[in-house]
């Protein structure tokens, strides 16, 4: 196959590849300040069309649900962007009244398309309405949160802190439902749920991929993996399901060429 992007490849490091959820349309991103949209048609991939957001080199961007918007980050500042692709703007949100953060970077928005959850410093975790863009309710975990996930049903968030616990929140009532510890992590990195919503993966900076199953997790506050996958030697960066939960990929952006499908 030909490079997806081989109609303008990117000046920096790429942050985000992403297909879109519906269109033949794949999204790059990075710290070149730019977003640019790609039809996949395997003969030529022509790129639709690219955006620039001067000053800003991206950290996340990320499709909403019924990719009609695309939501960047940027890699030090306090806003960001929407981009309506229907209408062609450029939106900036310029601050959310009640997140008092310096920087705006990691952020997860819910299968179902309403919530869009930011991950603020000290444990902060922001939840905000994904179609008025405001601020609906703060949680927070003991340590710094490095990583989110919602549950397929969009009811619950699994939240994976610096110091290898996971907690599960109730989206409704933002109160914590339980907490667990990671088996043997020194510093969670990355976590993903299951389409099925059967299992939970859990990857730290060892490199160390554990594998739960979400009713143990719910459960016990020391569970067992199921499997603890040892193949990365470098901190894992990214753990992520396929949609008939046959395959997980995990990978580190610590090295070239880790990535595995297990």
């Amino acid at each position: 196959c030909l490079p997806a992007n081989q109609e303008r490849f990117a000046n920096g490091k790429l942050a985000t590849v992403q297909f879109h959820p519906s269109a033949q349309v794949v999204m790059t991103a990075g710290h070149d300040r730019s977003v640019s949209l790609f039809q996949v048609d395997g003969v030529r991939n022509p790129r639709i069309q690219s955006i620039y957001l001067e000053s800003f080199p991206i950290y996340k961007a990320c499709f909403s649900v019924d990719g009609e918007q695309v939501i960047v980050t940027g890699t030090h500042h306090k806003m960001f962007f929407v981009y309506d692709m229907m209408s062609g703007s450029i939106i900036p949100i310029q601050k959310v009244r009640g997140v008092e953060e310096r920087f705006l970077r990691s952020f997860e928005v819910s299968p179902d398309g309403s919530f869009m959850l930011l991950t603020g410093t000290s444990g902060y975790l922001h939840l905000l309405s994904m179609k008025t863009k405001e601020l609906i309710s703060t949680m927070k975990v003991n340590g710094r949160c490095t990583a989110s996930a919602f549950t397929p049903d969009s009811s619950k968030i699994y939240s994976y802190s610096k110091e290898g616990e996971v907690f599960i929140w109730d989206v409704r009532s933002r109160k914590c439902l339980h907490k667990f510890e990671d088996e043997g992590s020194l510093e969670g990195k990355c976590i993903a749920v299951s389409r099925n919503n059967q299992y939970v993966a859990c990857g730290s900076a060892s490199g160390v991929v554990n594998l739960y199953t979400t009713d143990v997790c719910l459960k016990e506050n020391h569970p067992k993996p199921v499997k603890a996958i040892m193949n990365l030697v470098t901190s894992a960066t990214c753990v992520t399901f396929n949609p008939t939960t046959e395959i997980l990929a995990v990978a580190s952006g610590e090295t070239d060429e880790a990535v595995k499908l297990v």
